[in-house]
C-alpha cells in the first residue's frame, strides 16, 4: 500500500482531502502544522478527532509559531481587524494571508515524506473558490514540487504534490465530503472562535455555503448564520 503525507489543520477541505486519499488507497501519516494562529488550539483538537475517526494512526504536530512574530496576517496578529460579514469573493488578496504559510507547510510535509518515503503529499488547498491566498494556487505547488525533488534523497521517490480540490467550489467540497461519509462535524474552520464558530468570517461565510449548496445543515454550532 502506497504511503502519503497528508497535510490537515483540522479543516473542512484537509478533512475530505485525507477522506478522498483513503478511498484511493493511500496509507496516510497526518501532519498538522501550528503556524501562531489565534484557533490553533481548537485546531489541533479538530485535527485529532478527525485522525481518530478516520483511523489514522501515524501522526505528527510541528510548529512554525514564528510566523506569529513576523506578523503580517489577521489571522495570526489580533490588533489586525478580520473582515467580517464582507463578501468571501471579493478581489484581492484579504488581511488574513499567512505569508508563505503553505511553502513552510509543504516543505516540512517534503522532509516527513522523504524519511518514511512516501510517495505523496496530499493537500487541501482550493485555488477556484479560496480567499484569494497566492500560495493556494495549483502554480505554486508544481514550483514547489520541482524544488522539493532537486533537494531529495537521490535514493528515494520524490514526492508529489497531490491536490484533489484545487479546481473545486465549497459546494463541490462538501459534496465530495457528504459522499464519502468524511467526518466532517469534527472540522473546524472558523478564523477568531474557539468556543462556537462565528458565523462571519470568511472562512465560516463560504462553509456555510457550501453546506447550502448542498441543501444541507452544517452541523458545527455558530454564533450567527
Amino acid at each position: 500500500m502506497p504511503l502519503a503525507v497528508v497535510a490537515m489543520s483540522g479543516g473542512l477541505d484537509s478533512c475530505v482531502t485525507a477522506a478522498l486519499a483513503l478511498h484511493a488507497g493511500e496509507q496516510l501519516a497526518a501532519l498538522h502544522v501550528s503556524y501562531g494562529q489565534l484557533t490553533a488550539r481548537r485546531e489541533h483538537q479538530a485535527f485529532e478527532a478527525v485522525c481518530d475517526a478516520l483511523g489514522i494512526r501515524l501522526r505528527h504536530h510541528a510548529s512554525i509559531a514564528h510566523l506569529r512574530e513576523f506578523g503580517g496576517s489577521a489571522l495570526t496578529d489580533p490588533t489586525l481587524a478580520l473582515p467580517l460579514g464582507e463578501d468571501p469573493h471579493r478581489a484581492g488578496i484579504p488581511v488574513s494571508y499567512v505569508p508563505q504559510r503553505n511553502g513552510n507547510l509543504l516543505l516540512i510535509a517534503a522532509a516527513w515524506a522523504e524519511v518514511l518515503h512516501a510517495e505523496s503529499i496530499w493537500t487541501g488547498m482550493v485555488e477556484e473558490d479560496a480567499s484569494g491566498y497566492p500560495d493556494c494556487r495549483r502554480s505554486f505547488c508544481d514550483a514547489l514540487e520541482r524544488a522539493i525533488g532537486e533537494g531529495n534523497h537521490d535514493d528515494h521517490p520524490d514526492p508529489r504534490i497531490v491536490t484533489p480540490l484545487i479546481h473545486l467550489t465549497k459546494g463541490q467540497i462538501v459534496a465530495q465530503g457528504l459522499a464519502l461519509g468524511a467526518p466532517l462535524e469534527l472540522t473546524w474552520s472558523c478564523y477568531q472562535r474557539e468556543d462556537r464558530a462565528c458565523g462571519v468570517c470568511d472562512s465560516c461565510q463560504l462553509r456555510l455555503q457550501g453546506f447550502a449548496a448542498n441543501g444541507a445543515s452544517d452541523p458545527l454550532p455558530y454564533l450567527e448564520r
